[in-house]
């Protein structure tokens, strides 16, 4: 089993309101190099979480955190300019968020929640998820 010391919080970087499923970020990831979806839990629009690479397995979300992490990402990220950096979460993926990371938190008393931008030079997840989820 692996250690796990980060839940890593990503957005799919797409624009705000656009459905973009679990196939389109593997089809994605896959174009990219990757063998298959790269975070281990999607968030869609409509709040459902879905899984996607299996948390045993080593994601690739992260350069240089993705042995000890577990990636989940939301679906948004961009206003509808496609350029512009947002928090474009609906209030049902603040819900799903939320429980989802508390679910791992439970899981992995340990590890410690952050957004991608916390490690690199990106803006994503668009909004402070090392502040936003401190208490969980």
């Amino acid at each position: 089993m692996r250690r796990i010391s980060e839940i890593i919080v990503h957005c799919t970087a797409t624009k705000r309101g656009v459905s973009f499923g679990r196939d389109d970020v593997d089809r994605w990831h896959r174009a990219r190099g990757f063998r298959s979806i790269g975070y281990h839990y999607l968030v869609l629009l409509d709040g459902e979480v879905v899984a996607g690479r299996p948390e045993a397995e080593v994601g690739a979300h992260c350069l240089g955190h993705n042995a000890a992490s577990i990636g989940v990402c939301y679906v948004g990220g961009l206003e509808k300019d496609g350029k512009t950096p947002a928090d474009t979460r609906t209030e049902v993926q603040k819900q799903a968020l939320r429980c989802l990371l508390a679910m791992l938190k439970r899981k992995y008393p340990g590890a410690e929640i952050h957004g991608h931008r916390d490690f690199a030079a990106k803006a994503c997840p668009c909004f402070d998820a090392t502040k936003e989820y401190a208490l969980i």
